[in-house]
């Protein structure tokens, strides 16, 4: 598949098989995390990869709305960095995460972004604390995002060339 349309194919998905994903195929993935590109050549982020289906529900539960899914997705990559270290940890971050979702695509498996930072729960926990104590993950590290990744149990269609926002495109000047 060439890139113009892996890019038009990918889509979020938050229903699973019950299926694994192959040892290679994570290895791939990780692989394009490590790859992508990062301010001043830092690669400052950190991948936490969680398989465990009991750690995969505690991710669940990190935030009040939208992240349910995670505890049925076959593994998940959770995506950190140290804002103290690097002042771009959420661009890299997220780089890492979107080539980690396309490389994913191009393997047949589904996968969808959930956003951390920024989320928590309604007492006022944060989904930080949540996912470092789940997973004991320093205090220094923040946590952009949880990639849940799984074989797809739905079909989505591709995304449509019609409703593309040229609109919101300027050319030299707003």
């Amino acid at each position: 598949m060439d890139f113009k349309d892996l890019v038009q194919q990918r889509r979020s998905h938050r229903k699973f098989t019950a299926d694994e994903i192959d040892g290679e195929d994570v290895k791939m993935i990780l692989r394009a995390g490590l790859m992508s590109p990062t301010s001043k050549g830092q690669r400052a982020w950190q991948f936490v990869v969680v398989d465990n289906k009991a750690d995969l529900e505690k991710l669940s539960d990190a935030k009040d709305l939208g992240g349910a899914f995670i505890k049925d997705a076959a593994m998940a990559i959770v995506v950190l960095g140290d804002p103290m270290q690097n002042d771009c940890w959420v661009e890299d971050g997220s780089i890492a995460a979107i080539t980690m979702q396309y490389q994913a695509e191009e393997l047949g498996i589904g996968s969808c972004w959930v956003q951390m930072r920024g989320r928590g729960l309604s007492d006022g926990t944060t989904a930080d604390m949540v996912i470092q104590g789940v997973l004991g993950i320093p205090e220094n590290l923040s946590c952009l995002c949880v990639l849940a990744l799984g074989r797809k149990a739905d079909e989505r269609k591709p995304q449509n060339e019609d409703k593309l926002k040229w609109e919101n495109v300027h050319v030299d000047k707003y």
